[in-house]
């Protein structure tokens, strides 16, 4: 790709790109943005996105509005998990005040616990003087209440009553109990003040949601939904519910499910408030979260490491994992929190103490915590373990071990482990009507809009499942080997009977092996034999390379490269592809080495198994789709890519691009983010892709390297690269149209997809040369929401292909919910795409084609997937490279998970794929 002419843009090929009519009618031209002379010259286009003129002649881009609503499909009765909000009080004025709590010393309390204690308190002691007013707290420094306060500001003295956080009475290594026990008794329950000021921030109408339903645009519209969401927690809180952004959390045992590891995941709802078509209604799902679980911290490390006896723990290891973790005291019942682990066991670990004669001031003893807690008449079965220090930095505070009790509702935010992950999976999933019946039933009992503030608001909350009009499209038709069509039902279809479509042959190969359990001449035997029968011709391998037995203790690095000494010295050459039998799980420490050997150094294609006992006909027959894709070849084909029969693309050369970043493990922001992109190649087709992929800085969401001038003026970025290879595989053709699905954004981002993902596109296109625009079309994929969709006459899932473009949609935008794929199990999750911008001009029905269409074409599978395949392909392209550079960061892994200044100040390159590999299909 990299020799592609100069002449790249330059070419006088005659633009055969027309304008496409929107709506539901099309016919008329759409007009996009061109520049001309150094200004931007803007046209109308109800199709095309609205823009915004500023004074530097600068165009920004907002979300377009709707054009139109789909007609094909049969229609379907559907009900969704929202539901109806009746707004009578729009007159209603939200006041926002800005809060401030500081100590008694002046310092400002940050802990998100007290805040809401103090303000309660806060309200109970000033009632009068606030008016009466009922307040929404948001916990930490915003405060609303329907009309104003008597006065812009205030400053109070709030008292709290402050319990001890005392071990045992005294904290070991001061006193020792005696004739002073009282005097100290009275000292650790002495009052604590805080000082709170309160002033005003602004005013919130709650007619700017009555505008927003109206389609109109409203600054205030997302204010007033906030302080609605506000509401909703501070109800839960005052229930000692765990909140979670817009989830809430009980302390009820039959919402936990045991992950192992000392993490159970809880069950609870997810509320929201949100505009939709049909008005303001209240979004409730069914939420999960991680949490320690409770119980005695012993049996915790217990099971957090895997051992079965406490002499097994790893101490240091149990440190990092305790601490800031809160237990309570079996002998007390106080609470604590960990901030680490003693030096010594109990029975050893001493601390000073003074010890008291009558009036006398005595003299200060070491004492040991065994003894201590023994003069307490609390005898330690374990005094051999450690204490948890409970205290401060510079004040130890030792509670034993065994006293310790892990509080409920304590978010677990490391990753968890495969097996937990799918522990989750399966122990969350619900039936479409348990769902809907969990969801009603939390309405209903729980009487949201009993909220004082509500009922001033003149809010009601309807108890039923909001109706919904949907549409079930046809699956598309597909095509197979000899030609053969294949109909796909409900979203499935195999390959019984029927060879690849484009079958490779596969003639210089091998299989390593680095699992001591496998039988590489039946795997051998077994994948000739089903590639036979699917039309790819597999020679015999040239080897089967076993690992050697004193390798297996090695450092995984040093076995990947002793085993391609291996292979070179039993190849007569290099090899067009490798088999790798991992020795357990796919995610082992050996995968990155091998995939980075392969794929950047000798530029090899490479499938990784795991020695399975369910190696039958179907699971070989899933190897060979992954290995037959990363060939180069094709598994099966849209009938309309056949015939070259797809609306839009098929007349105009077009690039599809699918965008995702993927981050680091949570608790680890020192990993760098992958950002990957995929562009489809070899127009007419939209079922092969190219990826590119770079690292940028932790926990970034917008692509930084879409564009990359360097300083001779060459573009180093990821999409020069894409476009470089559509024409080189696309008749020398340059892409005319660009359709950008992007993943992984939330609404609060949308605009910086528009203007700054967007504008480094254009960049990278312009710097290649001169030529008009291509025309642009920006679709965001959501797969992280939380409406759901059920049958209204059926207790099954929705049918694969129901799309909702009506009814609990953006009042104003372009979106709509597919569910391109069949649920067999749990309860589907529709997909949430938001048409940002459509230059293109596509029809409505057109577009949900498309879509519908991208999710029959992802060569890995024969099912019918829930989001597009370009999506997919970004998300295992990052996914894969990003274990390049996973083991380098494994051994830096620590519990603050904070980076030090080296590492945040620079992000490793990843590195460039070999020449030889660099344009398949590697990651499928």
């Amino acid at each position: 790709a990299s020799s592609a002419p100069p002449s790249f843009f330059t070419s006088s090929l005659p633009s055969t790109s027309q304008g496409r009519g929107g709506g539901e009618g099309g016919g008329e031209r759409v007009p996009h943005l061109r520049a001309s002379s150094g200004r931007y010259l803007i046209m109308a286009a109800k199709t095309g996105g609205a823009v915004q003129v500023h004074k530097n002649d600068t165009v920004k881009r907002t979300a377009m509005a709707r054009t139109g609503l789909g007609r094909e499909g049969k229609p379907i009765r559907l009900l969704s998990n929202h539901f109806a909000v009746k707004l009578s009080g729009i007159d209603a004025v939200f006041y926002q005040y800005s809060v401030s709590i500081k100590s008694d010393d002046d310092q400002v309390v940050e802990g998100k616990g007290i805040g809401r204690k103090v303000i309660d308190k806060m309200l109970q002691t000033y009632s009068s003087e606030l008016a009466g007013k009922d307040f929404a707290y948001d916990g930490e420094k915003c405060l609303f209440t329907v009309g104003p306060l008597p006065q812009n500001n205030f400053e109070f003295t709030v008292i709290m009553e402050e319990t001890s956080a005392r071990a045992v009475g005294g904290s070991p290594g001061h006193e020792s109990p005696g004739p002073g026990d009282k005097k100290r008794v009275k000292r650790s329950h002495l009052p604590k003040q805080f000082v709170v000021g309160i002033s005003y921030a602004a005013r919130i109408p709650l007619r700017s949601v009555a505008l927003a339903l109206q389609g109109s645009d409203s600054d205030h519209a997302q204010d007033a939904l906030r302080v609605l969401d506000i509401v909703l927690r501070q109800q839960q809180a005052k229930r000692g519910c765990l909140l979670v952004r817009q989830s809430f959390f009980s302390d009820d045992s039959r919402n936990l499910v045991d992950l192992t590891g000392g993490v159970s995941g809880c069950r609870g709802l997810h509320s929201s408030f949100r505009t939709t078509m049909n008005g303001l209604s209240l979004n409730m799902d069914v939420s999960t979260t991680m949490i320690v679980t409770p119980g005695p911290v012993v049996n915790f490390l217990l099971t957090n490491q895997n051992v079965r006896d406490v002499r097994d723990i790893d101490w240091p290891k149990a440190k990092r994992m305790l601490k800031n973790l809160r237990v309570k005291a079996t002998h007390n019942n106080m609470e604590f929190k960990i901030i680490g682990l003693s030096d010594q066991p109990c029975s050893r670990q001493t601390f000073p103490m003074k010890v008291r004669s009558g009036s006398s001031e005595g003299q200060t003893v070491d004492i040991t915590v065994e003894e201590y807690f023994k003069s307490k008449q609390v005898f330690l079965e374990k005094p051999y373990l450690p204490c948890l220090d409970v205290g401060k930095p510079k004040r130890p505070n030792y509670l034993p071990i065994e006293l310790g009790n892990m509080i409920s509702l304590q978010r677990y935010t490391k990753a968890l482990s495969s097996q937990q992950r799918t522990t989750l999976v399966e122990k969350s999933r619900q039936k479409p009507q348990d769902r809907m019946r969990v969801v009603t039933d939390a309405v209903k009992s729980n009487r949201y809009d009993d909220d004082p503030i509500f009922s001033s608001c003149g809010i009601k909350i309807d108890s039923q499942l909001t109706r919904v009009e949907g549409r079930v499209l046809s699956a598309p038709m597909l095509v197979v080997g000899n030609s053969q069509d294949c109909v796909p039902f409900k979203g499935r279809w195999n390959y019984n009977n029927k060879k690849l479509f484009e079958p490779v042959r596969i003639e210089r190969w091998a299989i390593v092996n680095f699992s001591a359990r496998c039988d590489m001449s039946r795997i051998s035997r077994e994948l000739i034999n089903c590639g036979r029968t699917k039309g790819i011709i597999i020679e015999g391998p040239y080897s089967l390379v076993d690992e050697d037995n004193q390798a297996r203790r090695c450092a995984p690095i040093v076995r990947v490269e002793r085993m391609f000494e291996k292979v070179k010295a039993n190849l007569p050459g290099p090899p067009e592809f490798l088999l790798c039998v991992l020795p357990e799980r796919k995610n082992c420490d050996i995968y990155g080495p091998w995939k980075k050997k392969n794929l950047h150094e000798m530029g090899i294609v490479t499938q990784c198994i795991v020695p399975s006992a369910k190696m039958n006909d179907q699971y070989f027959t899933n190897v060979l789709l992954k290995i037959n894709a990363k060939l180069g070849g094709m598994n099966s084909k849209l009938a309309l890519e056949h015939s070259r029969q797809i609306p839009v693309i098929n007349k105009i050369p077009t690039i599809i691009l699918g965008m995702d970043v993927s981050h680091g493990s949570p608790g680890r922001s020192d990993i760098p983010s992958i950002a990957a992109v995929v562009g489809s190649r070899c127009w007419p087709l939209i079922s092969r892709y190219r990826a590119s992929v770079r690292t940028q800085s932790p926990k970034v969401e917008m692509i930084d390297s879409l564009f990359k001038p360097l300083d001779n003026g060459k573009d180093d970025g990821i999409i020069r690269e894409l476009l470089l290879d559509f024409y080189t595989t696309s008749q020398q053709r340059k892409p005319e149209q660009i359709i950008i699905f992007r993943d992984g954004v939330s609404e609060s981002q949308f605009s910086q997809v528009l203007n700054l993902e967007v504008d480094q596109i254009i960049k990278a296109y312009q710097n290649m040369g001169q030529g008009p625009p291509p025309k642009i079309t920006v679709i965001i994929a959501q797969k992280n929401h939380h409406t759901k969709l059920f049958q209204a006459d059926a207790p099954d899932n929705v049918p694969a292909g129901t799309v909702v473009d009506k009814g609990i949609v953006h009042p104003k935008q372009y979106d709509f919910y597919m569910c391109a794929h069949a649920g067999p199990i749990g309860t589907s999750r529709p997909t949430h795409y938001h048409v940002l911008l459509d230059q293109i001009g596509f029809t409505p029905d057109e577009l949900q084609s498309l879509v519908l269409s991208l999710s029959y074409v992802y060569q890995r599978s024969t099912t019918a997937i829930s989001v597009v395949a370009p999506i997919c392909y970004a998300h295992l392209a990052a996914a894969q490279m990003s274990q390049f550079i996973k083991f380098e960061f494994a051994d830096t892994s620590s519990g603050s998970g904070v980076p030090s200044s080296s590492t945040a100040a620079t992000v490793p390159e990843l590195p460039r794929l070999h020449a030889d590999v660099c344009s398949s299909m590697f990651f499928c």
